[in-house]
């Protein structure tokens, strides 16, 4: 179990970085996703996109 939650908090960080990227094609936005301003700067959260991004790696990885 720790090692599916080590997998979800990279797949933050990674997805954090390549957000503005990934908007253009719709990931980021989805209602699971926290987006907040904090002192002018905007924090985005995705963990909606993080969850549908992991089980998609997951069933291709399983089934390939």
């Amino acid at each position: 179990m720790i090692r599916w939650v080590l997998v979800i908090f990279l797949a933050v960080i990674v997805l954090s970085s390549a957000l503005p990227w990934l908007e253009k094609m719709g990931i980021g936005r989805l209602p699971g996703d926290v987006r907040f301003r904090l002192f002018g700067k905007v924090f985005s959260l995705p963990f909606a996109s993080t969850i549908l991004i992991s089980t998609v790696v997951f069933l291709l990885a399983r089934f390939l």
